[in-house]
C-alpha cells in the first residue's frame, strides 16, 4: 500500500549556517500532525572552537535526534579525508536506528556529502536543497553536484539552478524552484533593536560599522592567508569604523585565517571577533551594519533582502545569482579599499533602495513543507537520467 503522506522526515545540520536555512522548514515538519521531524546535527555544530552551536538548535525547541561527532580538531586535507570516513562509519549506525522515509539535506558541506552517501546506500530518499548552484573555486561545487546525483527530490533558489540540476540528468518533475530559504529566515525572525544587540555583543556600533565573514578557497593552494591579509591591510586604513568579524568555517587552512583575525583584533580595539554570532545576532548585525565585506555566501543569499551592500571578494561564489547591491572585487589592498568607497557613496547607496534579491520574497519552506507531504515516494529510489534534447 503507498503512503500518501510521509511518516519520518530527517534534517540534517552541519553548521549555523544552514540550520539558518533549515530552521523555517524544520518548525514547519515539526508543526505537521502528519509528520515526524527527526534531526541529525553534527559536523561544526559539536565543536567548541565553533562554538558548539548545537545547543542553538535545542534553545529553539527541537530535540536532536542523534548527535554525530566528526570532525578532528586539524584543518589539513589529510585530516577531513579522516573526518569523512568517521562520519560514514557513523551515520551507519545512525540511519539504520532512525530509518527515515526521507532525509532532507542542505548544499554542499562534505559533512552532508558523507551522510548523503550513507543513505544512497540505506536506500533512504534525500531531498537536496540549494543544488544547481555554482562556486568555482571550490571543492563544494563538487560536492554539491554529488549530492545532487545521489538525490531525488530537488528544492532550487531559482530558474537558473533548476535548469542546471535537470542538465545534470534529473527529471524535471522532481525539480522545484521554490526560492531561497534565507529570505524566509529573515522574515520568520524577530530582529534585536541596537540596544539588545549591543549588549549582548558587549560592543558599541560607532559613525561606520563593517561585518566581516572570510572562508578559505579550497580549490586554490595556500592562497587564504596571502588574500586575507589584504583585506585587513585595507580594514587597518579605515576611519571611525568599528569591525565585527566571524571566524571561518572548518574547512582546510581555515586556522590561518582565524589566527590572523585574532592577532588584528589584539591590536585593533575598533574589531571584535567571535567564533558563531548565531542566526539572530548574525541577521540583526546585518541590520545596523553598512555593510558586509568578504566571501560567504550569505552576502549573496540574504544580505540583498536588507538593502545592504556585499563586497564579494574573490572567487569563492563565482557563478552564484547576483543582485545589484554586490561590489565584486580582487582580492588585493587596493581593490577592496575602492570598494569600501563605493560601497560608502551616495550613488551606491541611492541605488539600494531599489534592490531586488534574486532570491525571492519568502515563501520557500511552505512550499517544501506542501511537496514533501503529497509527493509519492513509490518506487522514487530509481531514477531515469533525463537527456536533454540537443536539436
Amino acid at each position: 500500500m503507498r503512503k500518501s503522506y510521509l511518516k519520518k522526515v530527517c534534517v540534517v545540520s552541519s553548521s549555523r549556517a544552514d540550520y539558518g536555512l533549515l530552521r523555517s522548514t524544520m518548525q514547519l515538519i515539526q508543526e505537521d500532525p502528519k509528520l515526524k521531524l527527526q534531526i541529525i546535527a553534527t559536523g561544526m555544530h559539536l565543536h567548541i572552537k565553533y562554538g558548539n552551536t548545537y545547543k542553538e538548535i535545542e534553545i529553539d525547541g527541537f530535540k536532536i535526534n542523534h548527535k554525530v561527532k566528526m570532525l578532528s580538531n586539524s584543518d589539513t586535507p589529510n585530516a577531513i579525508i579522516k573526518s569523512m570516513g568517521k562520519g560514514s562509519i557513523k551515520f551507519a549506525d545512525v540511519l539504520l536506528d532512525l530509518k527515515p522515509d526521507l532525509l532532507i539535506v542542505l548544499g554542499d558541506r562534505f559533512e552532508i556529502l558523507t551522510v548523503v552517501s550513507a543513505a544512497l546506500v540505506a536506500c533512504i530518499p534525500v531531498a537536496h536543497l540549494h543544488g544547481g548552484e555554482s562556486t568555482e573555486a571550490l571543492i563544494d561545487e563538487a560536492i554539491r553536484h554529488s549530492i545532487t546525483k545521489m538525490s531525488h527530490l530537488h528544492f532550487v533558489a531559482t530558474d537558473d539552478y533548476r535548469n542546471r540540476v535537470i542538465q545534470l540528468g534529473e527529471q524535471p518533475n522532481r525539480v522545484f524552484n521554490v526560492g531561497g530559504l534565507g529570505v524566509d529566515n529573515i522574515k520568520n525572525t524577530k530582529l534585536l533593536n541596537k540596544r539588545e544587540l549591543e549588549k549582548l555583543l558587549d560592543f558599541k556600533f560607532s559613525e561606520k560599522n563593517l561585518l566581516i565573514t572570510f572562508h578559505p578557497i579550497t580549490l586554490e593552494k595556500n592562497v587564504e592567508e596571502k588574500q586575507f591579509k589584504q583585506l585587513l591591510l585595507a580594514l587597518k586604513l579605515l576611519k571611525k569604523t568599528n569591525i565585527i568579524f566571524t571566524l571561518p568555517n572548518a574547512d582546510k587552512n581555515s586556522e590561518a585565517i582565524a589566527n590572523l583575525i585574532k592577532n588584528f583584533v589584539i591590536n585593533n580595539k575598533n574589531s571584535r571577533v567571535f567564533s558563531s554570532l548565531g542566526q539572530l545576532k548574525y541577521l540583526s548585525c546585518v541590520k545596523f551594519v553598512d555593510g558586509v565585506i568578504g566571501n560567504s555566501s550569505s552576502g549573496l543569499l540574504e544580505v540583498p533582502s536588507f538593502k545592504k551592500g556585499t563586497i564579494n571578494i574573490g572567487d569563492r561564489q563565482k557563478g552564484r545569482a547576483q543582485a545589484r547591491s554586490i561590489i565584486n572585487c580582487k582580492p588585493e589592498k587596493n581593490s577592496i579599499g575602492l570598494a569600501i568607497k563605493r560601497l560608502y557613496s551616495k550613488k551606491f547607496q541611492k541605488q539600494l533602495i531599489s534592490t531586488k534579491n534574486p532570491y525571492g520574497n519568502g515563501g520557500a519552506s511552505k512550499k517544501i513543507l506542501k511537496i514533501i507531504r503529497t509527493f509519492d515516494l513509490a518506487n522514487i529510489l530509481k531514477k531515469k537520467f533525463y537527456d536533454l534534447n540537443l536539436l
